[in-house]
């Protein structure tokens, strides 16, 4: 029952580890795109001198897709493994991610202007970034959510599957595992049988 559970348990957190793998995956085509964008938009024009490299947002989307990918990749190595202390590690990384976009949301919905908290951006991206999120907030709201949802379930499953442990169960292929245990056990019995044979042996003689 246990290695039926613990099993269910690490499919279960590598399947959920995936949908953030997934975002991590967009996130970084999505810079890439506005990377390549943002190339392609100054590259002869009068304004290549005065922009020396792109804006702040592209390489902050870049390190949180790569940010994803890496917690993907530790989630699947501990999900295999159950090891505690990649467990632990792996939780840390998805809590630390959960912070970061707590205060993000804070920040927007608390802060009025928080628009100006962030530098400006020359190519004007941001704006477009923003346009698109307003014209589809529901869809954007629910992709949201699933993310978040997937990474509080990730930490719970993770909880559960370092409680459990790892499989300690331990699998033979052959009897043969089993004679260093039962080595001492036998010559136990050979000198138990040898000292009760040699008196029985001495009094024979004797008579």
């Amino acid at each position: 029952m246990g290695w039926w559970l613990r099993s269910c348990l690490q499919s279960v957190l590598k399947l959920v580890n995936s949908v953030m793998g997934l975002a991590g995956m967009g996130v970084i085509l999505y810079s890439l795109w506005m990377l390549r964008s943002w190339y392609k938009h100054f590259d002869g024009s009068s304004f290549a001198g005065a922009v020396s490299s792109p804006p702040w947002f592209i390489y902050a989307f870049l390190g949180l897709g790569i940010y994803l990918c890496l917690i993907t990749c530790s989630g699947h190595i501990a999900a295999e493994t159950a090891n505690g202390q990649c467990l632990s590690c792996y939780m840390a990384f998805v809590f630390l991610l959960v912070m970061m976009e707590a205060a993000l949301i804070a920040d927007i919905f608390l802060n009025r202007e928080w628009e100006e908290d962030f530098p400006e951006d020359p190519t004007g991206k941001f704006d477009e970034l923003k346009n698109f999120v307003r014209s589809n907030f529901e869809m954007c709201k629910w992709i949201g959510l699933l993310v978040v949802a997937a990474q509080a379930f990730s930490i719970f499953t993770a909880m559960v599957l370092r409680a459990l442990g790892p499989d300690s169960s331990i699998d033979y292929d052959s009897d043969d595992d089993f004679v260093p245990a039962r080595l001492p056990l036998l010559r136990n019995e050979v000198q138990q049988t040898y000292q009760t044979a040699a008196p029985s042996l001495s009094l024979k003689i004797d008579s």
